[in-house]
């Protein structure tokens, strides 16, 4: 459930239109999505080895810093709390105070909704580890029926299809900024290993749970799609900003919308619930590490909550909620998040050139302990080379097309540099 509910939020809802702007024909908007899975279950692939290998508190970052340093570990801690989470809880925020706002007739501003929303989860997650964990369960049962309600419903609806639009033949470069709401929709697999240092057995659980969600999710947002392009055609499809309401609408009418509002507005709570309970353990392992507030590696004595952790997150977020429309939000998470997927994929090269370097074999482990790894990428180096370069296209792609956008990105990530050494120079 973990692995589901940190992939699956808003972006399967809205980002359908999205694609279909890009690119304007059935195959290529289906070729996006399957395109995306193929990348995500790549990198499935790496991040199950290196949980496998590395089982610790914070995942990503403690790969980032037994690999290369720990200035770049720190950067991707600072882009994480900056722009890549809150950033992207604020995309989901913004897309729940839509279809609330839709839903309820509420006067007031779907951003003022969003910040409060954010505010409101905050609060809860600092209450309890174990109350937000249970919620989550319940909240992932609840969006994987709307989404197969949507599947159904779209599924045995023909509407008016409007045709497809604009030129059809294939452009890498377009097709790859396609690729940008398509991965902020895969994006998530990786919170799960954030937790790896919580799990009983997470060499064996971890890889395990990583592929079989992605697996599904892949499997789910395929047949979204599929029912998407039935019931709205492709022209159809790009012309609407609300692809998942406009299906129910020609399936059960006004109340089919509301139906489906609900569900979505469930969906993004799971994922805004979610986020606040693992990322900040990244935010807690900087701050062991002395490259972070000494408050934020501090746990309630009662519910073992990262309070500062999780306050500061949830701050964060309202703010970018605020700051910036939701497509302008996931044009900037996406360009700096695929730069550390890369980065952190191709660490697994380092990993094992170290242990050949010291004549060990490459099954066996290098973390703390003498247990054996319980899962190696199939096709090393080949697949693992592959979601290298996917994750720079799309990288490439998203600055080409969102240029200013994805600058804001870039200059917040380069912003982390002063303050590295700020933070190094202190506890030094």
């Amino acid at each position: 459930m973990i692995v589901m509910g940190g992939i699956v939020g808003s972006g399967i809802f809205i980002n359908p239109s999205v694609v279909a702007r890009q690119v304007h024909t059935p195959f290529l908007i289906l070729g996006a999505w399957l395109a995306g899975g193929a990348v995500a279950v790549a990198g499935a692939f790496v991040y199950a080895e290196l949980a496998a290998r590395r089982p610790e508190v914070g995942g990503q970052y403690a790969y980032l810093r037994d690999a290369y340093h720990p200035s770049v570990a720190f950067l991707y801690g600072w882009a994480l709390l900056l722009i890549v989470q809150s950033g992207g809880m604020a995309a989901v925020a913004a897309t729940f105070a839509r279809y609330a706002v839709e839903l309820t007739g509420v006067a007031m501003s779907p951003t003022a909704l969003a910040v409060i929303t954010l505010l409101a989860l905050t609060i809860i997650n600092c209450l309890g580890v174990r109350s937000g964990s249970n919620t989550q369960t319940i909240l992932m049962l609840l969006k994987l029926t709307a989404i197969i309600m949507l599947i159904f419903f779209g599924a045995v609806t023909a509407g008016k299809r409007q045709p497809a639009t604009g030129n059809e033949s294939f452009d890498l470069l377009k097709f790859g900024a396609a690729m940008t709401p398509v991965m902020f929709a895969y994006g998530g697999w990786q919170t799960a290993s954030f937790v790896a240092g919580e799990m009983r057995e997470p060499r064996r659980d971890l890889p395990r749970g990583l592929l079989i969600g992605v697996c599904g999710v892949i499997l789910l947002y395929a047949l979204v799609n599929f029912a998407c392009l039935r019931a709205l055609g492709a022209g159809g499809l790009a012309a609407t900003k609300t692809p998942a309401s406009e299906v129910m609408r020609l399936a059960l009418g006004p109340r089919g919308a509301a139906l489906i509002a609900v569900g979505i507005a469930v969906s993004t709570l799971g994922f805004l619930s979610q986020s606040m309970l693992t990322a900040p353990r990244v935010y807690f392992a900087m701050a062991e590490d002395g490259l972070f507030f000494r408050q934020v590696a501090r746990l309630d004595a009662r519910t073992r909550a990262p309070v500062a952790a999780i306050a500061l997150q949830g701050a964060l977020a309202a703010v970018i909620a605020v700051s910036g429309t939701y497509e302008q939000i996931l044009n900037y998470v996406v360009s700096v998040d695929f730069i550390w997927f890369g980065l952190t994929a191709a660490s697994l090269f380092v990993f094992r050139s170290h242990l050949q370097a010291r004549g060990k074999d490459v099954d066996e482990s290098d973390a703390v302990g003498d247990s054996r790894v319980g899962f190696r990428v199939p096709g090393h180096p080949f697949t693992t080379a592959l979601f290298v370069a996917a994750c720079a296209l799309i990288v490439a792609a998203t600055i080409y097309k969102y240029p200013s956008n994805s600058a804001v990105g870039l200059g917040l990530l380069a912003s982390g540099i002063p303050v590295y050494f700020l933070w190094r120079g202190r506890r030094t």
